[in-house]
C-alpha cells in the first residue's frame, strides 16, 4: 500500500479536523482557571471540538441535500 502523499495528507479534512480539536483542548489547558476563563474555555471545547463529529455524520449522509445539511452544520 503507497504510503500518503503530502498533497494527499492536506487535504483529509477529517484528519485536519481531528488533529485542531486536539489543539483546542491543549489550548484551553493553559487557560487561567478564572470565572472569565473557564466560561472561555467552555465555548472552545464545544466549538472546536464539534467539527470533526459532525463531518463524520455528513460522510453517512441518505442524499445529496442531506450531506450539504450536515457539511453546513460543520461550518
Amino acid at each position: 500500500m503507497q504510503a500518503e502523499s503530502d498533497r494527499d495528507k492536506k487535504y483529509d479534512l477529517e484528519k485536519r479536523l481531528i488533529d485542531f480539536a486536539v489543539r483546542i483542548i491543549d489550548l484551553v489547558e493553559t487557560l487561567a482557571n478564572t470565572r472569565a476563563g473557564n466560561h472561555i474555555e467552555g465555548q472552545l471545547v464545544r466549538c472546536g471540538t464539534s467539527p470533526a463529529p459532525n463531518y463524520g455524520e455528513a460522510q453517512s449522509a441518505e442524499s445529496r441535500n442531506d450531506f450539504i445539511h450536515k457539511i453546513k452544520i460543520v461550518l
